[in-house]
């Protein structure tokens, strides 16, 4: 047969003609290494699932050979200890064990998000600060040549002195040992000539004068001078041309700082878009049953995203449910506080949701849904608290709480927690500068530390209020610059700094920078919401979550992009 006739397949990528390695399992389509890359890093594929091909066609792996029994391969997989096991591996036969392929999807599933991280936003990093640290070593080679000749001519200087010391050390310790030496000598010399005067004394005087010449003996020997010896470690002092204030001050011009790790801020890696872009739509879950009963929201006046593709929701009715992307109902939380727009939960980077109990008590929601306790217990009846956020910068909660002053008349405050449930700060209304007759319904944290909160009297103005890190009042946003006022609802920061507010007044989503000054209008009357009351922000994928207080619809926009700092795109 003619080879030439033969048709062959060839594996090319969806997006070039190079091989494909990867495919992406939601688009569809076939990667190679480079254009998986670039769709991984992509805002708007940031959470598709890229897989190896061979993942695709669910490629059965290599056998390997078992450690203990090199005759088998591994078959199964130890759950308890962990490990893969043969046929012949019979203490683990009595314990849970798993296939290896099942036991491989399931660790690699576990592990998902990890490796998303990596893929996604830390290689990235990595390159941006790889040319940064190219960069600045240039800078520091370029810097240190100009201060070498004085830093070799101040070492020389400092080397001088340091020889100098050490000559006169060395001086001053073998005097001190020429002076020992010598002493030693002298005690030898005497003390061999008083024995040879006993010798003297015993063989050649007469009995008669023994007690005489005893005496003589004695006499001469306290007559002796006494010496005295002692070890001389004098300290050394330095001269008076080399003192020690000279050289403390060579030492003190040497100085070292300490080793930071290099970060990166992601607002260098990050641009707004020039215009929002629709992204996807869903419909909060309504699932009753006959008699009325079920997990449902009526509203979204407040969310909370768990992952990319799970977002907590609440209504004003007490309802709380974890929902999916297609809108189906996952989990329900029963006894929250009653209340209409104010923000009730939030979930912090483990995926653990606090909430605002009906007792006012503010309560953690384990990962798995399995456990609930409570983290922060009401003890002052005279404060409720109204809104809480967990802070992804600082692992603080913040809550925003109101209390009666008359029957008419609120205040309120921001207290924040750590992440044991100690409080360590409190706002108060009476901060200078700062008015709090409002009730705060909406709380969140700007990535500079400034706590900013949404709030509103019963007459329907309100204010978006913004202190710093500290408690003092840095300014307060009541409306456009046209004077049309301003009826805060949900609020969030963005990667930039941004301030995003929902206004129930006109309907839009104003955008404001991290000082307070009107940029834009990012939505009015956004399609499907046409009342947009709640916000949430994605910091993983750059994506506003915006929630909708007429209806119970979803959307979610993209108006952020990232550039790659090594091609300036």
């Amino acid at each position: 047969m003619d080879r030439a006739s033969i048709q062959f397949k060839v594996n090319l990528c969806s997006k070039c003609p190079g091989d494909k390695e990867y495919h992406c399992k939601t688009c569809p389509c076939d990667l190679c290494p480079n254009c998986k890359e670039n769709h991984v890093k992509d805002l708007q594929t940031i959470d598709h699932d890229v897989v190896l091909h061979r993942n695709k066609i669910n490629y059965i792996l290599a056998q390997e050979i078992c450690v203990r029994h090199p005759s088998h391969v591994y078959i199964k997989y130890c759950e308890p200890c962990e490990l893969p096991v043969c046929f012949h591996c019979r203490k683990h036969r009595t314990h849970i064990q798993l296939d290896v392929n099942t036991a491989f999807q399931k660790k690699r599933q576990q592990h998902l998000g990890t490796i998303h991280a990596i893929r996604s936003e830390t290689l990235l990093y990595r390159h941006a600060l790889l040319t940064r640290t190219k960069s600045d070593i240039k800078t520091c080679h370029t810097q240190f040549s100009n201060f070498q000749p004085r830093l070799i001519m101040k070492f020389q200087k400092l080397k001088n002195r340091i020889d100098k010391v050490k000559k006169d050390l060395m001086y001053n310790m073998f005097c001190d040992l020429n002076l020992k030496h010598r002493c030693l000598k002298q005690k030898i010399y005497m003390t061999r000539h008083i024995v040879s005067l006993q010798g003297y004394e015993h063989n050649y005087e007469q009995s008669a004068f023994t007690f005489s010449a005893l005496k003589f003996l004695s006499s001469i020997k306290t007559s002796l001078p006494q010496i005295h010896l002692a070890l001389h470690t004098s300290k050394f002092y330095m001269t008076e041309s080399y003192n020690k204030k000279d050289v403390m001050e060579s030492l003190s011009k040497i100085k070292t700082t300490d080793r930071e790790k290099r970060h990166l801020e992601k607002k260098c890696l990050l641009k707004l878009m020039p215009g929002v872009e629709f992204h996807r739509r869903f419909i909060l879950p309504s699932g009753l049953d006959w008699l009325g009963y079920g997990m449902y929201v009526n509203s979204c006046l407040h969310m909370s995203i768990a992952t990319p593709e799970r977002v907590w929701v609440s209504d004003d009715e007490c309802n709380l449910v974890l929902t999916d992307l297609e809108g189906e109902p996952l989990a329900q939380v029963k006894g929250t506080c009653s209340g209409s727009s104010c923000g009730k939960h939030t979930v912090n980077n483990e995926s653990e949701m606090f909430y605002i109990d009906e007792d006012y008590n503010i309560n953690k929601l384990s990962k798995d849904r399995k456990t609930t306790t409570t983290f922060i217990e009401r003890t002052d009846s005279t404060w409720s608290p109204r809104c809480v956020y967990w802070s992804p910068s600082t692992g603080d909660l913040l809550v925003g709480m109101y209390r009666y002053i008359t029957d008419y008349t609120v205040t309120g405050r921001v207290t924040r927690y750590n992440q044991t449930g100690k409080l360590i700060q409190t706002i108060l209304h009476n901060n200078t500068g700062l008015d709090w007759c409002f009730w705060p319904n909406y709380i969140t944290e700007n990535i500079n530390r400034d706590v900013v909160v949404s709030a509103n009297d019963d007459c329907g103005s309100g204010a978006v209020v913004v202190t710093d890190r500290g408690g003092k009042h840095r300014f307060s946003y009541t409306g456009h610059p046209s004077g049309s006022g301003l009826d805060p609802c949900g609020i969030c920061t963005d990667a930039l700094s941004h301030i995003l507010v929902c206004d129930d007044r006109t309907h839009t989503i104003q955008m404001l920078d991290r000082d307070g000054q009107f940029l834009s209008h990012l939505l009015i009357r956004p399609s499907g919401i046409f009342s947009p009351q709640s916000l949430s922000y994605d910091v993983n994928t750059h994506r506003l979550w915006v929630g909708s207080s007429c209806n119970k619809s979803v959307v979610v926009y993209r108006y952020i992009d990232r550039h790659d700092p090594l091609t300036g795109k």
